[in-house]
């Protein structure tokens, strides 16, 4: 529960019992003899934030750098010759360039009110998805049959 909730009146009430319970620590430090001071209301310090001086950064630095120079200098320079090749370079086609680019000039003349300026798109022809014949696919295996066989006739496990 938030103190800015509290009532005036709870409020006072709590400050009347903050004041005996402080007056009734002042009698039992008296009665026991006891030189301290009653225990008054510490306020909390932030913890002091431990961090590292730029003289310990510098010398962390350092030796992580010597460290480094001592595992390249280990290592041999060789570079791989083979290099990788390089991903195919994603191309669209003439086509699918111009719808791209008329759906465009649509939108900004729809933005701009002019009248849309569509040129007519050529469809590109549709690939025709390559099959194999039944006799083909035959051949194929019986091929790849007579490979195995060639293989397995010689004693070995794997191509």
């Amino acid at each position: 529960m938030s103190i800015a909730n509290l009532s005036i009146q709870t409020l006072r009430q709590a400050a009347d019992l903050k004041e005996k319970i402080a007056g009734l620590e002042i009698q039992l430090a008296a009665i026991l003899g006891s030189t301290a001071k009653p225990a008054a209301i510490t306020t909390t310090k932030a913890p002091k934030k431990k961090g590292m001086s730029a003289a310990g950064r510098a010398s962390v630095a350092a030796a992580q750098k010597a460290r480094w120079a001592k595992i390249k200098a280990a290592k041999p320079a060789v570079k791989s010759v083979v290099a990788a090749k390089p991903a195919k370079k994603f191309t669209m086609s003439a086509a699918a360039k111009a719808k791209i680019s008329a759906a465009a000039k649509a939108r900004w003349a729809k933005i701009k009110g002019a009248k849309p300026v569509v040129k007519a798109v050529v469809a590109a022809k549709p690939v025709k998805k390559f099959t194999m014949s039944a006799e083909a696919k035959a051949k194929l295996s019986a091929l790849a049959k007579a490979r195995w066989a060639k293989i397995k006739a010689t004693g070995k496990k794997k191509l």
